[in-house]
Formats: structure tokens, sequence, C-alpha cells
């Protein structure tokens, strides 16, 4: 492993250790972005599964965006998480932003799930 990324794990963990103390039994929403798409998961750590998901790769997504790398990309995504996770039942998560910053898309993602009634 390079420096780099023992750098990114590093972060990773301190972030998911943070939230494992402050969990109180909430699905954790985990983002992953990559340089052209944005990935979002609701995951229950306790069962150990995945209860909702969406991303810029998803068929219909594809359709609606141009590109899947950008602010706009991340805010429908984070729209249709909210949507997924109330048709799922699941109104309060713990927000998991991993090795990035809140800022940028992460952000954008995390603004709009919360307008579309998601709780974190």
């Amino acid at each position: 492993m390079d420096k780099s990324t023992k750098l990114v794990n590093r972060r990773k963990t301190r972030v998911r250790n943070a939230l494992a103390k402050s969990n109180k039994g909430r699905p954790r929403l985990s983002v992953f972005r990559s340089s052209k798409n944005i990935y979002v998961q609701i995951i229950d750590d306790v069962e150990g599964r995945t209860i909702a998901s969406a991303s810029t790769m998803e068929k219909d997504m594809r359709e609606k965006i141009a590109y899947g790398g950008n602010k706009e990309a991340a805010a429908q995504v984070g729209k249709i998480i909210a949507e997924r996770a109330a048709k799922a039942g699941v109104e309060k998560v713990v927000f998991d932003r991993g090795a990035y910053l809140f800022h940028g898309r992460v952000k954008a993602l995390a603004d709009a799930a919360r307008e579309a009634g998601l709780t974190f």
C-alpha cells in the first residue's frame, strides 16, 4: 500500500469510528464518489444488509443527466435515495462521508436528501 492509500484508509476509519459511537441504532448513509459517478447506500450495520441504494449509473439516471460527476447529478441521487428510504420505512440515518470532505458533490447529495425528507 502506498502512503496516500494508507491516509485515505485512516480517514475513513476515523469517520466510521466516530459514527459507531453516535449511531444509536440508525442505519448508515454511505457515500462513494468516483471522478465520473456518485454512489450512495443505506446500510443496516446490525443486520449487515443494504436497505436502499442509488447511483448515477442507473439506467433512468443516465437518461436524465448528461454527466454523473457534478453537483447536479449528486443532488438527483440525493433525492432518489431519500424517496427509496421513505419507501423502505427509514426516516433517520447517520451520514457516512467516508474519506471525503463534506464539500462539493458530497454536500450537494446530503442537502438534497435532507430536502427530500431524510433526517441526519
